[in-house]
Order: C-alpha cells, then structure tokens, then sequence
C-alpha cells in the first residue's frame, strides 16, 4: 500500500540508541535537529553507565519532540527494540549514534518509505566522514548511486540497521531485532543481515533511496580496526548458523562465498592493503567461531519479540 505525501510528512519516530559516547550522541542530535525537515519525535534510548544531563533536559525550537529514556540494560538490539516499543508513532526510522545527516537526509528517507508502503524497510547511503585521527576509519559505508528494490533471496546483505526507517507494524510483525545478535551481545554484529532475511524471507521488500544520506564518523583510531573485523565474523557467524538447515542449504552456501571470496583474493592483496587482508584473516576465523559458539548454545532456541516489549506495548 502507497501512502500519498503531496507535501507534509506522516509522524515519525526517529530511534537512536547510545552506549558511552555521549559528546557522539550530542553532536548526532544536534545534526538531526538542524536539518531541513525533522522527526515528530526523537526518541534517545541511552544505555550508558552516566546519564546525559544535556540531552536528558534539552530544549528545541523545531518542531520535535525530544524523549530521553535512560537504561541499564546494555546491548544494541535490546536498545533499538525498546525505542520502537516506546515510539508513538506508526512510522519508525533509525540512525546510529555516530552519524551526521544531510540536511535533506530525514525528508528522503521517509518520502521514499511512503512511496514504499507498509510492506517494506527503506534504508539509504552511508558514506565515510573524514578521519577524527589518525588513521581514523568508518566501519561500515554503503556508498551505491542507483536505486534499488530487493525481493526474495538475493545472496546479500542490503540492509544498514543503523540508517533505516519502517512502519511499526511491519518490525512487529517480523520480531523486531535479535537481541542474541549485535553490538553489546556475545555476538556483536549481524543483527540488521538477521533483520533483513527475515523480512525479505517473509516476502517484505528492502528499498534503497540513495538520495537519503548519512555520514559515518571515522573516531575509530587504526589500532581497532582489527578487532571491529573480529567482532563482524562473530556475529556473521551466529547469523549464519541461525539460518543453517539441513533441508535448504540457501545460508550453508551463502556462508561458503563470504568466506571463500576472501581467501581467492589474499594474493593479490597482501603486498598492496596489507590491514584489509589481516582484517580478512580476523573476520574469517570470527566467523568459524560465531557459528560453532552458536550451534553450541542457541541452535534450539526461537528468536520473538519479547514479552516485555508486548506487554510495553499493549500499555500504551
């Protein structure tokens, strides 16, 4: 179902969640809010061990409401649910903490979702920042040009759970996040590949509006960047091992190809990105040791939206 926006915008929830970076997260807001168009509501789930008086009592003169919910529980996707489960409105987007957004960034991202309907997640271009230190890098970039509908099984990953927006309902009805997968979990990536299979598995769409863009800050100093490549085979490989089935050997092969498009290529990039390669080495080996820890410990056990999430839900 399409949604005619001839020229205002529906209500929107815009979710960021945060863990010990507050100057981040101030800086992430304060973009947000100098935009063009701006959310209903900014809703800002902070899980840190401090809470942010700044954000926690701030005042604006755009038309957006500012909601700080404080928390002690920890990990991302637990944090992203709790904000859609707080949210007041049907339409839901959701940044990271270390984004700046383009001033026609917010008015992208949700025309594209109205043209989109309630059947499909929009997500948009992440581009890198410039270094905040030496050596500084982002960790995820998504820097295609074309639209793009995807549909079904397409043998990737589409999907930057950290610039996105859907209809409520449609998170609900698919389970929302992992709260097994993702930053502050044992397995600490992944759970925006978890969250786009299992819609497009269950036949929703996944827009990509290029037009929609966000910057990704590069403070990660270079001494991290190993351990992020780390971090992401982990969590793929949870992921991966989520999906594994003995009768649909979709994920199996799947898996197969991200690890062996990296070892073919370990020659001829050794002498010239020699990081790239040792972060190949990390991600691989994090991999083989995210599915096996997850067949161990949650092979049998079922992902749903949680029981608190619900009944947060139906109080409202």
């Amino acid at each position: 179902m399409n949604i005619s926006v001839p020229s205002g915008l529906p209500s929107t929830t815009l979710i960021i969640c945060s863990r010990n970076r507050p100057e981040l997260l101030i800086e992430t807001v304060a973009s947000v809010l100098k935009g063009d168009r701006v959310p209903t509501e900014l809703v800002i789930v902070d899980q840190s061990r401090t809470p942010n008086a700044t954000l926690a009592n701030m005042k604006n003169d755009r038309a957006c409401d500012v909601r700080y919910l404080q928390t002690q529980s920890a990990g991302l996707s637990r944090g992203r649910n709790a904000g859609i489960a707080a949210a007041r409105h049907d339409v839901v987007a959701i940044i990271d903490d270390d984004m700046l957004v383009e001033p026609s960034w917010f008015e992208a991202l949700i025309r594209g979702l109205c043209q989109a309907g309630e059947r499909a997640v929009v997500t948009g271009r992440v581009l890198a920042a410039i270094a905040e230190v030496p050596g500084g890098f982002a960790p995820a970039v998504v820097a295609g040009t074309m639209p793009a509908i995807y549909e079904g099984r397409i043998g990737t990953d589409v999907l930057a759970g950290g610039h996105m927006a859907a209809f409520r309902s449609l998170l609900e009805t698919v389970g929302g996040f992992d709260e097994r997968l993702g930053a502050g979990s044992k397995f600490p990536s992944a759970e925006d590949n978890d969250l786009g299979f299992r819609l497009l598995e269950m036949g929703a769409r996944i827009v990509y509006v290029p037009n929609a863009v966000l910057h990704h800050r590069a403070w990660r100093p270079k001494r991290e960047y190993l351990g992020i490549r780390w971090g992401y085979g982990l969590g793929k490989g949870g992921f991966y091992a989520k999906h594994l089935s003995l009768t649909d050997r979709y994920m199996l092969s799947r898996m197969g190809w991200d690890v062996w498009h990296r070892v073919v290529r370990f020659p001829r990039r050794i002498a010239t990105m020699p990081r790239q390669t040792l972060g190949d080495v990390f991600y691989i080996c994090g991999i083989a040791l995210g599915a096996t820890r997850w067949l161990i410990t949650h092979r049998r056990q079922k992902h749903a939206w949680s029981a608190e999430r619900v009944a947060e839900r139906a109080r409202r």
